[in-house]
């Protein structure tokens, strides 16, 4: 049995980090600067250590970059083409987590020359990075649509013309403001606070919360959550 292990040839595995963060007007992807003169960007990575599991290793590169913890982070593939990597064999399991930009804002660090791109308007990207990014935005539209995973994006309130602008920049359309209104609001999961948004319309926009305890109720059930 040991001699058929020595037989196999090592590999490395790294971990790759697909971070969306939301403005309040586009959907953005937190990329890093390879190499000073380059003029390329690649996603926040590492390297997978002895004593840690997939998803340890991938809220700790999340960490590294962020300073946040308890984030939505969700293993998304793996990338195994022999070639992605021109230096040596490795294989790269990626993850996407979704971050309030306000929260990163507030601990950014310097050390990784970190920088937000529209989703729309990318940089050349590093090896396959771009092929991540495009499968975690097809990933994340088909989870927004069937899950209310869009919150994990918003500060704590927010009035429905902020969640609509969030979901237009996400798929990239214009959604029907009453439709989509009346669609969210049937979910029961928003909780309407006292409080409005001002200097925005003469009216103002009520905000609202997450109802926390039916939100984790329903992120494991399809609700169809956005309007056809």
């Amino acid at each position: 049995m040991l001699d058929q292990y020595k037989q196999q040839h090592p590999y490395l595995l790294a971990l790759d980090s697909i971070i969306f963060g939301f403005d309040g007007e586009s959907l953005k992807v937190l990329l890093v600067k390879r190499g000073v003169e380059e003029k390329t960007w690649s996603l926040m990575g590492g390297w997978l250590q002895p004593d840690e599991g997939l998803e340890q290793a991938a809220a700790r590169i999340l960490f590294e970059l962020t300073g946040l913890t308890n984030v939505y982070l969700e293993q998304l593939f793996a990338f195994g083409d022999p070639h992605r990597d021109p230096i040596v064999r490795t294989i790269s399991v990626a993850y996407f987590s979704l971050v309030k930009v306000a929260d990163y804002e507030s601990k950014i660090s310097e050390t990784f020359q970190a920088q937000w791109f529209s989703i729309y308007d990318l940089p050349p990207l590093l090896f396959d990075h771009g092929d991540m990014v495009k499968l975690a935005i097809r990933r994340l539209r088909y989870k927004a649509a069937q899950h209310p995973i869009g919150f994990e994006l918003l500060p704590d309130k927010f009035t429905i013309p902020q969640l609509k602008k969030l979901y237009d920049a996400i798929y990239n359309t214009d959604f029907d403001k009453r439709n989509f209104s009346r669609k969210i609001l049937s979910t029961n999961l928003l909780i309407k606070l006292d409080e409005k948004q001002k200097g925005f319309s003469k009216r103002g926009a009520y905000y609202y919360q997450v109802d926390m305890a039916k939100y984790q109720q329903t992120t494991d059930s399809f609700l169809n959550f956005i309007p056809s």
